[in-house]
């Protein structure tokens, strides 16, 4: 039978849930034949792990409807620029380097990276191409007051609270976008293993049918894994990070400087997060138990905060890098960490779920039959970009030169290093990281990306430039003498991360 898809239930709520939800409502507000439900438990308690977004939060907020002064105000937000990372070269306090949220000045007309070869010892790659890594050395805010919501003078995202971004995404989605909300435990799954789910079954005896159910339950994957047995392709054996310790710590004052991009800082069997929000700091240590223990672990994590908050209360989360086989079966869609969940480097989790949630709105099947057709490109898709996703993350560690424990010999083993990677690392040793090596629509890491990893870790090509280069010279030149005026003029017209956030919270922004 052949029936049209009106009925989308949403099961489980966290970050995964309740963006699904709000995206799906604000795309079909007006049309009244699509009812969305969420369900989720009154006693799950979501893990938000990673409190860093994309810029694409920004479109994604605007599309669902809710104005960027509240989500500040209420999400505990700041500004995210980039990542800053630092000792994952060499073991050593002085080396880092940037990437940054604006692309290389001249990406629209030409590769300007080899251009910066022959001036590499002087300046580094992204210091030469954008202005935002010295915004972020001073604290910089990405914006002024008076630049309206959603806009920017430098690429942006968000650090936020997760418990409070749940709540405002939930509230918005209820009391504007008329979302239903049922709060109640699933305790079983309608319709054979081979077969659409007719429908689930909670602990207050409710039966909730939908046409598409869209399994946001975390881990556990209630639908997706435990009912159809999707299998979870383990990741473990290239990214070997499996645990992670995670605090919140306290400024010392109220006007303390808020960090204007993540610091990832390497340790000697993983690395550090520190994300700076309005009122307090997140910090974290993701490891590999394989390579280290657990209070080992921990007492780098207090050395990095500082001996004099050692009451700092740690908690600690399992991560199991990998993804599910396929993540649309039948009637079925998983988004989240039902789909699958990678260290949060780089801070991919909520930006897949972002393009699982526009991918579902906007190819919603009009029926079943066409379900399958969806189903099929979905799951090509976003395997794809699952694989992109742990290329990108083992970059880091393959290019590092660190020696200070098998943990970082382990990562540059050949035997750990997927093949895609090993041919783009050939293909850059005489060329620069370019379209042609994401040749993807809605790519989630540009050349640009990669060029800010390689060259920050001091990954240089073999050879000079190749002719075709040459004719671009004189533009370069140009490129990078505007860029190093854009800077000065930045640094004295934009206001730090604190100051900006202070007006917001006491004045708001202003709406285009």
């Amino acid at each position: 039978m052949n029936t049209s898809v009106k009925k989308i239930l949403i099961v489980g709520g966290g970050s995964a849930g309740w963006l699904t939800a709000g995206l799906l409502a604000a795309d079909y507000r007006f049309d009244k034949s699509v009812q969305i439900t969420l369900v989720e438990s009154p006693n799950v308690k979501h893990i938000g792990v990673g409190e860093g977004t994309w810029p694409s939060m920004r479109s994604t907020l605007e599309r669902i409807g809710i104005r960027e002064t509240d989500f500040i105000r209420k999400c505990n937000a700041s500004f995210k620029q980039g990542s800053w990372f630092h000792a994952w070269r060499v073991n050593n306090k002085t080396d880092h380097y940037h990437h940054p949220f604006t692309v290389p000045v001249a990406a629209s007309e030409f590769d300007i990276a080899p251009h910066w070869f022959s001036h590499s010892a002087n300046v580094p790659f992204a210091h030469a191409v954008s202005a935002q890594p010295a915004m972020i050395e001073a604290g910089l805010a990405p914006k002024q007051i008076t630049t309206p919501e959603y806009a920017f003078v430098n690429n942006y995202g968000y650090h936020l609270d997760a418990g409070n971004f749940v709540t405002l995404l939930q509230r918005h989605a209820v009391t504007e976008l008329g979302v239903e909300h049922v709060l109640d435990d699933v305790v079983g799954v309608e319709g054979e293993v081979e077969q659409p789910i007719k429908a689930i079954h909670t602990s207050k005896s409710r039966r909730i049918e939908a046409d598409l159910f869209i399994d946001c339950t975390g881990f556990a994957s209630l639908l997706l894994g435990k009912h159809y047995n999707v299998k979870f392709q383990e990741q473990g054996h290239i990214l070997f990070n499996d645990a992670a310790l995670a605090a919140q710590v306290n400024y010392e004052n109220s006007d303390a400087q808020i960090a204007s991009a993540t610091l990832s800082t390497a340790q000697s069997n993983g690395w550090i997060w520190d994300i700076g929000l309005q009122t307090r700091r997140g910090i974290g240590h993701v490891y590999s138990s394989a390579h280290t223990s657990d209070a080992e672990a921990e007492r780098e994590l207090r050395e990095y905060i500082g001996n004099d908050k050692a009451n700092v209360e740690m908690r600690k989360i399992p991560i199991r890098p990998g993804y599910r086989e396929s993540f649309w079966r039948h009637n079925c869609v998983a988004v989240g960490m039902a789909a699958g969940f990678i260290e949060p480097l780089e801070a991919s989790a909520l930006v897949m779920v972002e393009l699982a949630a526009k991918y579902i709105s906007e190819q919603l099947p009009a029926n079943t039959q066409q379900m399958a057709i969806t189903a099929k490109r979905y799951n090509d898709t976003f395997t794809y970009r699952w694989q992109r996703i742990i290329d990108f993350l083992k970059l880091h560690y393959v290019l590092s030169e660190r020696n200070d424990s098998q943990y970082w010999r382990d990562n540059r083993n050949e035997n750990s290093i997927p093949q895609s990677l090993k041919e783009m690392l050939e293909m850059w040793r005489h060329h620069t990281p370019s379209r042609y090596d994401v040749p993807v629509a809605e790519e989630l890491f540009p050349a640009a990306s990669y060029q800010y990893v390689l060259y920050g870790m001091n990954k240089l090509p073999f050879g000079g430039m190749r002719s075709i280069s040459q004719r671009y010279q004189h533009q370069a030149m140009q490129h990078f003498q505007q860029n190093a005026v854009r800077k000065q003029k930045l640094k004295t017209g934009l206001p730090t991360n604190r100051e900006l956030l202070n007006q917001i919270q006491s004045h708001g922004m202003q709406t285009i």
